[in-house]
């Protein structure tokens, strides 16, 4: 009788998958990822440039602060962000930059409420199942003549874990730059994403938050 339970649950499961297009798996990715947004979300980032080449970054998020850490031609840049103020320390001459970088309070707090990396992604697009394994799915969008955006890409590329929705990797190119987001996973701490000088002593602080008024 187990062996019999087992096997109509594989079935199951099997025929949930198959019954599922690939827009209704894209837009389950995205729910689950809402779901989890609020948690601080940690991913690298592989961004091609052209001559330049590819810089790997890695980010944490949480709510409206961020911190991102690169290297660069050889120096250790880490970048903070609340939405309101910027912090950026290179380990080149051990130095910290201030700067401002929203000046309109209201607009801030408005874009924050709506604030969901894949909220309004997908509009726009045609969806295709582009591969699929025993563990996920890798579904390629393309951009279609209701998009309006000049700014959105003309591909984006998901591939997704079938068991939990969660986003494996996300794939696109925007004005000749790809960008590949990997390593995804919750659960960040507030200190992680907060700027502290004392983790820095000996630190050179620039302030130019003064300089644009």
């Amino acid at each position: 009788m187990k062996r019999v339970y087992c096997i109509i649950v594989t079935l199951i499961w099997a025929i949930a998958a198959f019954a599922q297009n690939p827009e209704e798996i894209v837009n389950r990715m995205t729910e689950v990822w809402e779901e989890h947004e609020k948690e601080g979300i940690v991913m690298t980032m592989d961004t091609k440039i052209p001559i330049v080449g590819t810089v790997t970054a890695t980010e944490y998020a949480l709510g409206n602060k961020s911190r991102t850490e690169a290297k660069i031609l050889g120096s250790q840049i880490i970048t903070w962000d609340d939405g309101v103020t910027e912090w950026e320390y290179s380990s080149k001459g051990n130095k910290v930059t201030i700067k401002s970088i929203a000046t309109d309070s209201s607009a801030s707090v408005e874009s924050d409420d709506d604030d969901s990396m894949f909220g309004d992604i997908v509009k726009g697009y045609d969806f295709s199942l582009k591969k699929e394994t025993a563990d996920d799915w890798t579904i390629e969008l393309k951009k279609n003549k209701s998009n309006k955006d000049k700014d959105a890409p003309k591909t984006m590329e998901f591939q997704i874990a079938k068991k939990t929705y969660y986003l494996i990797t996300f794939k696109t190119k925007m004005s000749g730059i790809s960008v590949t987001m990997r390593d995804i996973s919750f659960g960040v701490k507030e200190e992680t994403v907060t700027f502290n000088i004392k983790d820095y002593p000996g630190a050179t602080v620039v302030d130019e938050r003064n300089k644009s008024k």
